[in-house]
């Protein structure tokens, strides 16, 4: 498999990791605010920190996809 292809299928692969993601972090948001008051406030908590945790990994998943799509502009 030539480099360029490598490149191209490493970056579709992100591009699933990174829809599933955003589908998550929305779903959970709103879980979080739709039960904001009825909720355990452990859950709450804990579901607000999770959306913080995949929005990081969203931000560096998407840093990556840039930098391997620069590498393949070089190519």
């Amino acid at each position: 498999m030539a480099h360029i292809d490598k490149l191209k299928e490493e970056i579709g692969w992100l591009k699933i990791v990174f829809a599933i993601l955003i589908a998550t972090a929305i779903s959970l948001a709103a879980w979080v605010i739709q039960n904001y008051g009825e909720a355990n406030r452990v859950l709450t908590i804990g579901g607000a920190a999770a959306v913080l945790l995949i929005i990081t990994i969203i931000i560096r998943i998407n840093s990556v996809a840039y930098q391997k799509i620069d590498k393949l502009e070089d190519l």
